[in-house]
């Protein structure tokens, strides 16, 4: 997979914390998260799988839609997450 703007969402288990990110190397960003590589909130909660991304055309319109994913309530993430990934499969394998 080619560096893209994007979109993802991070968690520990089916229907588990989320967390919502953007980054320009969902590659490398979503090898951190599994690893530990850095200290952060997906550390803290053990959030490993990359359950759901977005692809963008550039950067900017990949922040404005993580803004907007953060401030939708849980269960819209939920309902989102399930009709791409309906079984929160993790989609490391896919992207690398």
């Amino acid at each position: 997979m080619s560096k893209h703007p994007c979109v993802y969402i991070m968690t520990n288990r089916p229907r588990g914390t989320l967390y919502i990110g953007v980054t320009s190397d969902l590659v490398k960003r979503a090898w951190q998260h599994r690893t530990h590589a850095v200290e952060s909130f997906t550390t803290k909660f053990g959030l490993t799988e990359l359950v759901y991304y977005e692809l963008h055309d550039d950067m900017y319109e990949a922040i404005r839609r993580e803004k907007v994913l953060k401030g939708w309530n849980r269960q819209w993430k939920i309902e989102m997450i399930e009709n791409t990934n309906r079984n929160w499969l993790d989609l490391f394998s896919e992207i690398i």
